[in-house]
């Protein structure tokens, strides 16, 4: 399938965050027609009424029928719900799945995943671990905002082996990244001014990038600590990685620069980065210093872009031969 081609998609659990970020950016994806927007709780209304900066943007309505005459399906319900989603639906085998959830992500090898009763075959959607077997899969696993983050500060010296000493990474999120339910650590009066951490060394999304890496590594995969902390912002995420190197920072920086090369959403910076460089893009920015013994490397991504919707989009565009560009030319607010 060219860039000429028009494919057509559908969205199952089109009202929340994920959901409405990835409405945003297929409305205006230049080889996309969205059939449908799935949602049970708002059938019936106009896509605009729930992310209402949709308006003049599209007509679409939600609705709680599916339609099998697409060629991809994303889906953005919870964590989960997809595998019941797709054990209970009985989707065409044509039909592509990227799924944005964690339900498929948790297979031991990274290359693809038999899931037990959903009768799909998912690849694990890193395009910059492995850009050609995402050219080849049936269905996406996506990877999680944090796992994205701290996985791409690390590929290079996974890569190398040079994973040899014990990783420390904190990493800090917006609001968004807990969904669009209300809880008590994701509302305005609690989040502002305000900071805490969670799950300490015990984030889920451990599992993945620790597969990952393993993967890469071969040999015997050293500790990795994350801490994580809920920031009083609405997106992105920040992660500061570092562990004992003898690598000085100009060949640190070599080896990134050579790793990231061909991958068009992963830049280097020279000087120290801030969030605002990365909010509503796809781009991952990576900072590399060495302190010391130290070589440290700073991460940062939009958590609903590259986090989740945009890389999604990036999977579907290398799944149906686009450019993987398409799409996801997208503006930072700077300020």
């Amino acid at each position: 399938m060219g860039d000429g081609i028009s494919m057509k998609a559908g969205i199952v659990g089109g009202a929340g965050y994920t959901g409405g970020e990835l409405l945003r950016l297929l409305v205006h994806h230049p080889n996309v027609d969205i059939v449908f927007v799935h949602s049970n709780s708002q059938a019936g209304k106009p896509v605009y009424a729930v992310h209402k900066d949709l308006l003049g943007d599209t007509e679409l309505s939600f609705t709680d029928t599916l339609q099998a005459d697409v060629d991809v399906l994303f889906l953005c319900v919870g964590h989960g719900e997809a595998k019941k989603f797709v054990e209970a639906s009985d989707l065409p085998q044509h039909i592509k799945v990227i799924d944005l959830s964690q339900d498929f992500r948790w297979n031991e090898s990274i290359t693809e995943a038999t899931v037990s009763g959903a009768g799909r075959t998912f690849v694990y959607g890193l395009p910059e671990l492995q850009r050609n077997a995402i050219k080849e899969a049936e269905n996406i696993a996506n990877p999680g905002c944090f796992a994205t983050a701290i996985q791409l500060a690390l590929l290079p010296l996974a890569a190398e082996k040079l994973l040899t000493e014990a990783v420390h990474v904190s990493g800090i999120t917006g609001s968004t990244g807990a969904g669009q339910s209300l809880s008590a650590t994701s509302h305005y009066s609690w989040r502002s001014s305000n900071i805490s951490n969670y799950k300490v060394l015990n984030h889920q999304h451990l599992h993945e990038l620790r597969r990952t890496l393993q993967g890469l590594q071969q040999e015997k995969l050293p500790e990795i600590n994350f801490v994580p902390y809920r920031g009083p912002f609405t997106r992105g995420i920040l992660c500061t990685s570092y562990l004992r190197s003898s690598l000085s920072q100009s060949e640190a920086t070599a080896l990134y620069e050579a790793y990231y090369k061909e991958h068009p959403f992963v830049s280097i910076s020279s000087t120290t980065p801030d969030l605002k460089q990365v909010v509503n893009t796809n781009k991952c920015l990576l900072y590399i210093e060495k302190q010391g013994d130290n070589l440290v490397i700073t991460s940062m991504i939009d958590n609903l872009l590259k986090g989740a919707s945009g890389q999604a989009v990036q999977n579907m565009n290398l799944l149906f031969g686009l450019n993987e560009r398409a799409g996801l030319n997208l503006k930072a607010s700077a300020f």
